[in-house]
């Protein structure tokens, strides 16, 4: 069975009863240089291919992260769509962006983690402009990363994983527990009228400006 989600932000295919095996061959198949994202559960896999508007939001959310990260003097390891799957519960994601921050002198001097033998990022961020067809959240569960961002163009959410194992909605993040994601938002609408230097230039002054 094939389905095909279509919008003007992302592309999205999803194909049924594709064994895990299978996902591991595609993976390596289609190598490291590449735009399409995939993400894997209980033989379903998910394609999904952004376009303008979602990679934006990307980058732009992305280079936010890490501004706040050297405000405040935080050592961040960004490792973008990296792929993270776990072989013993056969699941696997590619996010966005993902990041170190708690663990990341644990895989400081690595290039290749592996979340079967390393912890997983901190901070996961998906940008979801078309309610993705496939749930992401039971595999970011088994793969046990702490705080998901999940921004649809309008809402940018935090998903904390609590001590029974299920994600609740949040207003603040967990990695940053000062920063409210709402106050994001207005960052991303300026970038688009104002430019990214001037909008990340501003945001910079507004982290100094919070009382951390």
């Amino acid at each position: 069975m094939r389905i095909i989600q279509q919008n003007i932000t992302e592309n999205r295919v999803i194909l049924n009863n594709i064994t895990w095996e299978t996902f591991k061959q595609i993976i390596k198949e289609l190598g490291e240089k590449r735009v399409i994202r995939l993400a894997y559960d209980q033989g379903i896999i998910e394609i999904m291919t952004p376009f303008g508007q979602h990679e934006y939001s990307n980058r732009f959310i992305d280079n936010l992260i890490v501004v706040i990260a050297l405000e405040l003097n935080l050592n961040i390891k960004t490792m973008g769509s990296l792929t993270l799957k776990k072989e013993m519960v056969k699941k696997g994601v590619e996010p966005d962006s993902c990041y170190y921050l708690n663990n990341e002198p644990l895989v400081r001097n690595k290039q290749d983690i592996r979340l079967d033998i390393d912890p997983p990022p901190d901070l996961v961020l998906e940008i979801d402009m078309s309610n993705s067809s496939l749930n992401k959240l039971p595999i970011y569960v088994a793969l046990g990363v702490p705080e998901i961002w999940r921004y649809d163009g309008n809402q940018l959410i935090a998903f904390i994983l609590n001590d029974q194992q299920n994600y609740v909605e949040s207003d603040y993040s967990l990695t940053f527990p000062w920063l409210k994601l709402a106050n994001i938002l207005p960052f991303i609408d300026q970038s688009l009228r104002d430019g990214e230097t001037a909008t990340l230039k501003q945001f910079r002054q507004w982290i100094k400006q919070q009382n951390i």
